[in-house]
């Protein structure tokens, strides 16, 4: 199915047509055309607005995990510790991604329909462990959770841990994000998510601590962040700038700005809490645990024992809906409805639940 007509998939979304129109340009070189610096500051400068911070955006040409790995590799060198808080696929992948550059990690867990609660444990850990960098991940999509993040930068400015590195792709402009208040040294984001582009860019807030460490570390790579600190003053990027997904990028957050951040996360609640509230009517169950946060952007519902995943997806798909299963331990048990970006809409989500309903009785 080439579009969606009930698009719920939780990332990529439906892209708005003035961010698309943007492809539609024949641009110059950005090596070359002092336009493509002023349109980079300019979306630095909105993302720092959407990011709640004053530190510098590094904007990458790739998918948001080009963030998540390049954040890494630029941080970390064999043998440093890392303190991997996991409540889902995702915040065990980072564990196992850092692992994989050679870190020496450490994981304290919590089964996958939870979010972080243990603050004694993760305390006791950091105290022991004195780990070099503390992951975590913000909204859990395969489990439609948000994890508090200001109690881990709490605990990070009180042990004096050197950096917090946060995966806030399907929360950013959705959910709010103090990446200065909550001591983010490292936030990831992307473009497909609640920012409403296409699945091109991807970006990190990076405070001045984590520069320190990125230029000792001094790693090269297609996913260095080293170049960027320097790109824009010396008007020299790392590689062939992407004009149009640039572009498409500041005028979706534009779109968000304009509306307000404030009223984005509103709407995000609003259509949220009618998702998971018809969701229980109809006799499904939610996912999370009910002492669990569930995420404004995404809303995970048990696949019911009457029914299997493939047969339920097959039945949404010819009546026009299409949302997300999941993944890893959850698949094939839990199925996803991305109400983000331009799909947290109430009318699109009552179509949906309209859908829902009907193959679900």
């Amino acid at each position: 199915m080439k579009t969606y007509p009930i698009p719920m998939v939780p990332g990529p979304v439906k892209v708005a047509a003035e961010v698309l129109e943007k492809y539609s340009v024949d641009y110059g070189s950005g090596d070359l055309e002092e336009e493509f610096l002023a349109l980079y500051n300019q979306t630095e400068a909105n993302l720092q607005k959407i990011f709640q911070t004053k530190n510098k955006v590094a904007i990458q040409t790739g998918e948001g995990m080009l963030a998540l790995w390049g954040a890494l590799k630029s941080c970390l060198l064999p043998g440093d510790r890392v303190l991997a808080i996991a409540t889902g696929v995702f915040g065990y992948g980072v564990a196992d991604m850092a692992s994989a550059i050679g870190a020496e990690v450490h994981t304290v867990g919590l089964p996958y329909n939870q979010t972080i609660s243990n603050w004694e444990e993760i305390e006791r850990v950091i105290l022991e462990y004195k780990p070099k960098m503390i992951t975590a991940i913000h909204c859990e999509t395969p489990s439609g959770t948000l994890n508090p993040l200001a109690e881990l930068g709490e605990l990070k400015r009180k042990h004096s841990v050197p950096l917090l590195y946060a995966d806030v792709v399907a929360s950013l402009g959705g959910v709010e994000v103090l990446t200065d208040g909550w001591s983010i040294d490292l936030a990831l984001g992307g473009t497909q998510k609640c920012l409403s582009a296409p699945p091109d860019l991807a970006f990190v807030a990076i405070s001045e601590k984590a520069w320190e460490v990125i230029r000792r570390v001094n790693y090269a790579g297609y996913d260095a962040l080293k170049p960027f600190e320097t790109a824009q003053k010396a008007f020299y990027f790392p590689y062939t700038p992407f004009w149009h997904g640039l572009a498409s990028l500041c005028a979706a957050t534009e779109i968000l700005l304009n509306e307000g951040l404030r009223q984005s996360f509103e709407r995000h609640e609003q259509v949220a809490a009618f998702c998971r509230n018809e969701v229980e009517n109809m006799g499904l169950s939610l996912y999370p645990h009910r002492n669990a946060t569930p995420s404004p952007t995404v809303t995970a519902v048990k696949v019911p024992e009457t029914k299997s995943w493939p047969d339920l997806d097959r039945e949404f798909r010819r009546r026009g809906l299409v949302v997300g299963g999941s993944f890893g331990p959850l698949s094939g048990k839990v199925f996803r409805l991305g109400h983000m970006g331009t799909q947290a809409n109430m009318e699109l989500v009552q179509k949906a639940m309209e859908v829902v309903r009907g193959v679900v009785r």
